[in-house]
C-alpha cells in the first residue's frame, strides 16, 4: 500500500524589478550597501500632459542602510518624462531627478508603513511617487513659450508676426508718466529745496 503523494509547496511572490534583496544587512545595525538599478517602467508614471511611459528606462542609485528598526532607503531616481508642451503643444522630454529617504521597517505599523518582507524591501511604490509628484502641472518646452495663437491655432513662437502688440492698462497711464518726470529730474545736485 502506497500512502499520499508528498505535498510540494509552490511560493508565489509579487516581487516587482523594484525589489532588492537586503539579507546581508538584517539585523546588523550600522551596515549598508549602495545598488545601481536600471529598470524599465512597467507603466506609466504620471497622467495628463506629460508622464514617464511605460517601458521608459529608470535609474535608482540606493543606499540601503540597515538600523535598529529596519533599512533606511535613500534614492535618487533619473528618468525621462516625455508629454507635450501646455502652452504650444509641441511635443517634449523633460529630465526627471529625484531623491526619497524611507524607513522599511521590521515591523509595520503605525509610524512605520513600508516594511522589509522576505528580505526584500519594493521600492516601486516610492519611485512612483516621487516620480510622479515631481512632474510639472503645466509643463512648457521653454519658459517663455508663447503658446498658440487664438484665431489661428498657429504657434507663436513659429509666427512672431501673429504676436499681438503689448497692450498697456489705461488705469496705470498716470504712473508711466510719474516715471518719465522722475528720470528727467535726477541730476547729480538734489534740489535747492530739499537742503533746507
Amino acid at each position: 500500500m502506497r500512502g499520499p503523494a508528498p505535498v510540494r509547496w509552490v511560493l508565489v511572490t509579487t516581487r516587482t524589478p523594484f525589489s532588492v534583496n537586503v539579507r546581508d544587512l538584517v539585523g546588523k545595525p550600522g551596515e549598508y550597501r549602495e545598488v545601481e538599478l536600471d529598470v524599465p517602467a512597467a507603466e506609466a508614471l504620471g497622467e495628463g500632459l506629460v508622464a514617464v511611459r511605460a517601458g521608459t528606462e529608470v535609474r535608482l542609485d540606493v543606499r540601503l542602510e540597515s538600523v535598529h528598526e529596519g533599512i533606511l532607503v535613500t534614492a535618487e531616481v533619473d528618468t525621462t518624462a516625455d508629454g507635450e508642451c501646455g502652452r504650444c503643444l509641441r511635443e517634449i522630454a523633460l529630465p526627471v531627478e529625484v531623491e526619497f529617504q524611507e524607513l522599511f521597517g521590521y515591523h509595520v505599523g503605525e509610524a512605520i508603513e513600508y516594511g522589509v518582507q522576505d528580505d526584500h524591501v519594493d521600492l516601486e511604490p516610492l519611485v512612483r511617487d516621487a516620480v510622479v509628484l515631481s512632474l510639472p502641472f503645466q509643463p512648457v518646452c521653454r519658459p517663455d513659450c508663447p503658446g498658440l495663437d487664438p484665431e489661428t491655432g498657429l504657434r507663436l513662437a513659429d509666427h512672431p508676426e501673429l504676436a499681438a502688440p503689448e497692450q498697456h492698462d489705461p488705469r496705470w497711464a498716470a504712473l508711466a508718466g510719474f516715471t518719465a518726470s522722475t528720470d528727467e529730474g535726477s541730476g547729480d545736485e538734489p534740489d535747492a529745496d530739499h537742503r533746507k
